[in-house]
């Protein structure tokens, strides 16, 4: 019996034979897949192996050191792959808690809807003035003392959305007919837009997925150029002096250089942080100032890409502009710090004048950094400065002591989740006061006069239906650009003042 046992329970020698051979060739895959994984290098650990070291430094450390930074980036990937709530993933969860305020009740109207890109919008009727924007008066019935109650964001006390005041007609210094065309074919946020200098019909515009768009809003209104090229968020933008050139920054740390009339880009400068702001030498059209998120403030040659100077400051460079001479440029930083910056126009050097630090105890990044040659309140040039936190600031700039900052009064509004930009409104007459124009994140554009630190809110347009984040004027004074993060682009037009 035991034989038997023994005999079926057997195997023969082919059999086994084939069995071994089998268990090799699975060995030999496993042993080459191994070998492939291994050849694969990794292009964020190969990048942190290049790093520098210097010749004083232990190898054993270095080494450690650098294995250590890999893991802990990738670490935090991981962790936000993995990481659910109530089964929704990091990014959907983010995106959730941005979403706009009382986005669920907002309806939008109907010029703003897919298919009028780029078209004229009747406004001609009196009736616009209720329908398509809602104009309000820079006068206040004190008398009432029941305030229509909102819901959205309120503003401080000198300013607040839900106060609104008694209707005695449109504002005369910034009454709207209308809208004059509308651009919906971007599908990210528009964080950015301008219009070309001394340009009143060439308008271009950012957006957040990496795209330039240039258009025209003279008849017809239309798309002339996408500029496709940056694989992040479009930063930053400028227009040369005689608008041929736009130079933009990145997120990808990159800037680009594109040549309008046949929409290609001619020149990529590669940094190692992300490019944030960007502006042109008023004077010197060959000097190309760029602050990045590296703390400095680099100026290039424009013809050959070169780095011509280069300046650190205390953090992050977020805004700048020039002032009319070229000799000054204001930077404004993620402290809410403003540097007065000494520029020469010949050789590009830079030297910081003055800085201006925030009194308040949160440091919030500056959005806005915009240099007027003249203004009522200050009778000379001014500066006007906005924070995240939603604070307004107006200064004089002395300019025979270098660009020296004087603060002469500012408007507290609701702090911001985005960064919502303002601008100055166009001057009408020595009568009237100092209008600055800025977006909101309950999708409207107001208008303040700094002049009233009591009422200063005296127009708002209505017709985005998320939150407006960036504005600007076109150099006619008669049409006001704004955008929003749902990627659409209004074109307002102003009513004609006597």
């Amino acid at each position: 019996m035991a034989e038997q046992l023994s005999s079926s329970t057997s195997t023969s020698p082919i059999e086994a034979n084939n069995d071994n051979i089998s268990d090799n060739n699975n060995n030999h895959k496993d042993n080459k897949n191994k070998e492939n994984k291994e050849n694969v290098i990794d292009p964020e650990l190969f990048s942190c192996m290049l790093q520098p070291a210097t010749a004083d430094s232990d190898p054993d450390y270095i080494g450690v050191r650098r294995l250590l930074l890999f893991r802990k980036a990738e670490s935090g990937v991981r962790r936000r792959l993995d990481w659910r709530c109530n089964g929704k993933g990091y990014v959907a969860y983010r995106n959730y808690i941005r979403r706009p305020r009382n986005w669920e009740s907002q309806t939008p109207s109907y010029q703003s809807t897919p298919g009028n890109s780029g078209r004229w919008l009747p406004s001609s009727s009196p009736l616009s003035l209720l329908y398509e924007v809602d104009s309000w008066s820079s006068s206040r019935d004190l008398r009432s003392g029941n305030l229509a109650s909102s819901h959205r964001t309120s503003f401080s006390s000198t300013a607040s959305d839900s106060d609104q005041p008694r209707r005695q007609g449109p504002e005369p210094a910034y009454s709207f007919v209308g809208m004059h065309c509308i651009f919906d074919q971007c599908k990210a946020a528009v964080t950015i837009l301008k219009f070309g200098h001394m340009s009143s019909d060439l308008l271009a515009y950012g957006a957040s997925d990496g795209t330039l768009t240039v258009c025209t809003v003279s008849d017809p209104p239309k798309v002339i150029k996408l500029l496709n090229g940056h694989s992040k968020d479009v930063t930053d933008f400028d227009f040369s002096s005689n608008n041929q050139y736009i130079a933009s920054s990145s997120m990808d740390k990159t800037v680009r250089v594109w040549e309008l009339t046949k929409g290609d880009c001619i020149r990529v400068i590669y940094g190692v942080s992300s490019q944030l702001c960007i502006r042109f030498h008023p004077v010197n059209n060959n000097f190309l100032s760029v602050g990045n998120a590296n703390k400095e403030i680099t100026v290039f040659n424009f013809s050959t890409g070169r780095i011509i100077k280069k300046l650190v400051v205390d953090s992050e460079v977020t805004s700048m502009d020039h002032d009319h001479t070229g000799q000054l440029l204001f930077c404004g930083d993620a402290q809410g710090c403003i540097y007065s910056i000494s520029m020469e126009s010949h050789s590009g050097a830079l030297s910081r004048s003055h800085r201006h630090r925030t009194t308040g105890k949160r440091k919030c990044p500056v959005t806005t950094v915009q240099y007027r040659s003249f203004s009522l309140l200050a009778g000379g040039p001014v500066l006007l400065t906005c924070t995240q936190d939603g604070n307004l600031s107006f200064f004089s700039v002395a300019l025979e002591i270098q660009g020296y900052l004087t603060f002469r009064c500012s408007l507290k509004l609701a702090p911001r989740v985005h960064s919502i930009r303002a601008s100055f409104c166009p001057l009408l007459s020595l009568e009237k006061g100092e209008y600055i124009v800025a977006g909101s994140e309950d999708s409207n554009v107001y208008f303040y006069d700094l002049a009233k630190p009591k009422h200063s809110c005296v127009n708002k347009l209505q017709g985005h239906r998320f939150p407006v984040v960036a504005v600007a004027w076109n150099h006619g004074e008669n049409l006001l650009a704004s955008s929003d993060l749902y990627g659409i682009v209004i074109v307002w037009k102003r009513a004609k003042t006597s």
